[in-house]
């Protein structure tokens, strides 16, 4: 979507996210890294407003279409007219550029190396068609992407957190900077401007490798570990937490997708004062595809596309489907961290069953339990 507003000379940024951007020169590729609440997707979206006032298509990528949704909404007050910048998801920017016809793998996915083949044997062929690109979360993608994409883009810009990466295509920080070149220029942003410092302190716990963030200033309640019988008595304790907090946006993330159609149908009977969302993937479009993730209210997704998302309270809401996982496993701790860090305010951990899973037993300290 192309937006050509009036732009505004980043008042929505600190002192330091601007330093980030003034540190990214116009041309060549770069890796931006940075913890969650750094400011990252802010920083894309202007670094990609930045790149289109060149003259050249310049396309803001992500993989999560719901990514991608939060992404276009914060192009609407930052594009130049004369200057637009188109938020996509990978898959669609593929599809637009090799066609429909794009060669996948027997997973579904595209087969990278076809389309490397391709890209390059196209090389030279119409440099000025040849866009900007700008990921976000770009930890989500794979080598197989960067090669493919170097060679069909006039210059990237990665915006990265390596200890965010769920997905099965994922990519180091040090993969990146490798597939795009030995210039690939580095910079690093830091800061948490979103979480409370209890949230940010329990986050710390479940954190796999890179460097210690700095934990926020900001104080806050602490985290809530809560037992509940059933689904309904989640789904009532969500509707009170929609009635305290009337202004507040409540991220309930699913890991079951039964789970998201039981806990909808219950909201939506609830009479909560904002209709409930829910995201769905597999929607081609409509009430469960495109979201309004700035309103009030609250949203259900799966843990699958929460990463860049935030949200004022967030409701883990079946963490005893982790009993079965290794407490130690990475994938286990990188999927908590991204979940706990999309809080701002406040933090339910909540579970069913007869026994709390292991990887929510010993947070004595960082966490309450009811």
């Amino acid at each position: 979507m192309a937006t050509t507003n009036t732009p505004v000379l980043h008042p929505d940024l600190t002192p330091a996210q601007r330093d980030c951007l003034e540190a990214l020169p116009l041309t060549g590729n770069h890796v931006v890294s940075g913890p969650p609440g750094s400011g990252k997707s802010l920083l894309a979206a202007h670094r990609a407003v930045h790149m289109a006032l060149t003259g050249r298509p310049t396309v803001l990528l992500s993989r999560s279409n719901l990514l991608r949704q939060l992404l276009r909404d914060t192009l609407q007050g930052l594009t130049v007219a004369g200057a637009p910048v188109e938020a996509a998801t990978v898959h669609s920017w593929v599809l637009r550029h090799f066609g429909y016809g794009a060669p996948r793998t027997q997973d579904g996915w595209f087969d990278w190396a076809a389309l490397t083949q391709e890209a390059a044997a196209a090389l030279g062929e119409d440099e000025a068609a040849a866009p900007h690109l700008v990921i976000d979360e770009g930890q989500d993608l794979s080598p197989g992407f960067y090669r493919t994409a170097r060679l069909a883009s006039a210059s990237m810009t990665v915006f990265a957190d390596e200890c965010q990466r769920l997905t099965d295509t994922n990519s180091t920080i040090a993969e990146i900077v490798n597939t795009l070149g030995r210039s690939t220029g580095r910079v690093e942003i830091t800061g948490n401007h979103r979480n409370s410092r209890e949230i940010a302190s329990l986050a710390e716990h479940f954190r796999t490798g890179g460097s210690r963030p700095d934990i926020p200033i900001r104080s806050g309640n602490l985290p809530l570990v809560r037992h509940y019988s059933g689904t309904k008595e989640l789904a009532d304790d969500i509707v009170g937490m929609s009635a305290r907090h009337p202004r507040d946006r409540i991220g309930v993330i699913v890991n079951s997708l039964r789970m998201a159609a039981d806990l909808m149908r219950r909201l939506e009977r609830a009479g909560l004062a904002q209709e409930p969302q829910l995201y769905s993937s597999s929607a081609a479009s409509g009430r469960y595809r495109d979201l309004d993730l700035t309103r009030p209210g609250v949203v259900v997704v799966h843990r699958a596309s929460a990463k860049g998302l935030d949200f004022d309270t967030v409701v883990v809401a079946d963490a005893e489907s982790d009993s079965a996982t290794d407490p130690t496993a990475a994938t286990l701790r990188m999927a908590y961290y991204v979940m706990i860090t999309r809080a701002r305010e406040r933090l339910v951990l909540g579970w069913q069953g007869s026994r709390m899973p292991r990887h929510l037993e010993g947070l004595q300290g960082w966490v309450r339990t009811r």
